[in-house]
């Protein structure tokens, strides 16, 4: 045995240009390896594992066939990208992923010239696809373009629509649908296999092309007849109808396991001088780790674990989550209310609704990966009578924006939605942070915003939505634990439009909406010790804001500093509206507006990235001794 061929094969493929001459014996070595590497990493940062473990033979597959980064390659969401990047010269950082300064979780164009297009929203990969290959034929190039989405991804009209175009097109287009889950396809075997290499061989792809020429020149009826026919009969046998329909050559399924099945498909595909193509694999989330194969979730988000046992290592903090808290008030409510309805766009557990699911299966709707349509389902829902809920992450809201304004904002219907994840997320990174909401839906007529400073906060204005009847409303709260608050035994209703008083002071004024509740406490603690007496304000209200709260806050402090956790055009900016409205700057206030930068905030601890965007409790000190023109630090330094 030579010294090479006992080297892990994993420690001779630092790119995919060397796996070009390993036979397939040493590609399924090379896959098994590559499970166990990706499995480790993710055990010690913690991340998307299932879906990672569920492609690794595809991985392979396609960076042995195709030749990247030459040919595209999009990954879908990208958070099944892990094994992809193990491959593509990024092995050494791998256990960096979703750390500050580490790896992205996702699929990122600054990190690897092998990852052509930054994804972390699903269902954008066919478009920028077919974005990718009008481009290449522009120039005259001859490059491949392969687009690998999941099933999940797939339910959502975006992929349709650019299907629609693409099929319309006729580019040269690979599409892989990564079936995991949807059990879409009749059972994979040898027959399936053999089907899938003839079909998508040169020879039945150019009969077929030539057929589809000669039928065009028929009389249109005859045409559609034959056309037809043909779809249909291919339809009973590989399920591909759909697909074809829509303008695209169907392959499959095959065993998206199975290289002696995945190689020799994927080299025909890639040979095809036709297209668009969409090669159906089935796969298996969470395949070859035993843990993850029975989770009912397949082990699709995870923090650091133990390899052996699967364990998943606990939080240490004390306070409940504030996913945890919503869902457990909103459930407290349904109890009550039997109008009460919960609606989630793919996402039962990462907004808590798995546990209204259970207990009201007939009142919990998920939609799949379709927020538009969630949105307006909502809309339809409120006009018979309903209350529903839509729990949604803030950066996935964004999605439907459209819906929001048209469909619910200018018919002032009463939909509630539950924004989670706002501000910053932590090892997610900037992709689903939730900056923006403040600011695009307070711009809407009719829209009540909320924004939960602890979660007891959450708990009433989870009540407060349900007894909002004439107007849509939003609340948002943070990611992560609250803080400690005693609870209440239920939510009450708060007064529309109100604020309070946390703590009072007579020189600083620190009005907070949302999360940075608790900085600003620090934040007054410290301000106290320097002899700045201050008052801590919670807005709770963005929309409609408690302008008389404001104005007796700027009537009895010299310094006024607004926090939050998100960007300009936000809770700072209608204050500062308000302020100007009723001539308070003409008496001198020293204001200040504490807002999210105006930069994508990389992936790090939460702690750190509010520190870097500047909203922690050093931030507000040094925010105030600048108002008063003084310098923070030599103030501390005459204290001591």
């Amino acid at each position: 045995m030579t010294e090479a061929s006992r080297t892990p094969l994993l420690d001779r493929v630092h790119v995919p240009h060397d796996m070009k001459n390993l036979s397939a014996e040493q590609l399924r070595a090379l896959a098994d390896e590559l499970r166990h590497e990706t499995i480790d990493a993710v055990a010690k940062t913690g991340g998307h594992l299932g879906a990672g473990l569920g492609v690794v033979e595809l991985t392979v597959a396609l960076h042995a066939v195709f030749d990247t980064p030459a040919d595209r390659l999009i990954w879908d969401v990208g958070h099944q990208s892990y094994p992809h990047k193990i491959l593509t010269g990024r092995r050494d950082r791998i256990r960096t992923l979703r750390q500050g300064g580490g790896l992205s979780g996702f699929t990122k164009r600054a990190e690897s010239e092998y990852d052509p297009f930054g994804a972390a929203h699903s269902s954008t990969s066919i478009s920028a696809g077919l974005g990718m290959a009008v481009a290449r034929d522009l120039k005259g190039d001859k490059n491949n373009v392969i687009a690998v989405i999941g099933d999940g991804a797939m339910s959502a009209g975006m992929a349709y629509e650019a299907m629609n175009n693409a099929g319309a097109r006729n580019e040269r287009l690979i599409v892989i649908l990564n079936d995991n889950d949807m059990s879409i396809a009749p059972p994979v075997g040898a027959m399936s296999a053999y089907l899938a290499r003839l079909g998508s061989g040169r020879t039945y792809l150019k009969l077929r092309d030539v057929g589809k020429q000669l039928t065009r020149h028929l009389p249109k009826s005859w045409d559609r007849a034959i056309t037809r026919a043909v779809e249909h009969a291919r339809g009973y046998v590989t399920g591909g109808t759909l697909f074809e329909e829509l303008g695209f050559y169907y392959v499959g399924p095959i065993d998206g396991h199975n290289l002696d099945h995945l190689l020799p498909v994927l080299r025909n595909v890639r040979d095809a001088e036709i297209g668009p193509i969409l090669l159906h694999v089935v796969t298996q989330k969470g395949k070859g780790y035993a843990p993850a194969e029975t989770s009912a979730d397949k082990y699709h988000g995870v923090v650091k674990f133990d390899v052996a046992t699967g364990t998943q290592a606990k939080s240490k903090g004390g306070a409940p989550q504030y996913t945890k808290v919503f869902a457990d008030s909103l459930l407290n409510e349904a109890r009550k209310d039997d109008k009460i309805v919960a609606i989630t766009a793919a996402m039962p557990s990462g907004t808590g609704l798995d546990l209204f699911q259970t207990e009201f299966p007939a009142r919990c709707f998920d939609v799949g990966i379709a927020e538009q349509h969630a949105v307006t389902f909502a809309g339809g829902l409120a006009t018979e009578g309903y209350k529903p809920f839509v729990a949604i992450y803030s950066t996935f809201l964004q999605r439907a924006y459209d819906q929001v304004v048209h469909d619910i904002a200018i018919q002032s219907l009463p939909v509630r939605f539950a924004i989670d994840r706002a501000g910053l997320v932590g090892a997610d990174g900037p992709t689903h942070a939730g900056a923006f909401d403040v600011a695009y839906l307070g711009c809407l007529p009719s829209f009540v915003l909320m924004a939960a400073a602890d979660e007891a906060e959450l708990m009433h204005m989870v009540a407060t939505q349900v007894a909002i009847d004439d107007r849509p409303s939003a609340l948002r709260y943070p990611r992560g634990e609250g803080l400690g608050v005693a609870m209440p035994a239920e939510g009450v209703p708060l007064e529309i439009g109100k604020g309070r008083i946390v703590q009072q002071g007579h020189k600083v004024a620190l009005l907070s909406y949302g999360g940075r509740l608790g900085e600003c406490l620090k934040a007054a603690r410290e301000l106290g010790a320097l002899g700045l007496s201050t008052t801590v304000a919670d807005a709770r209200f963005a929309k409609p804001l408690d302008v008389d709260l404001l104005l007796r806050l700027a009537a009895g402090h010299e310094v006024l500093v607004t926090i939050e956790e998100g960007t300009v055009g936000g809770f700072g900016s209608y204050v500062m509206q308000a302020l100007a409205d009723n001539g308070v700057f003409d008496r001198g206030l020293k204001i200040r507006s504490m807002v999210l930068p105006d930069a994508f905030i990389d992936q790090d601890s939460p702690a750190a990235m509010y520190a870097t965007a500047g909203l922690d409790a050093r931030a507000i000190v040094a925010k105030v001794f600048e108002a008063l023109g003084k310098d923070a630090a030599a103030e501390t330094v005459k204290l001591a």
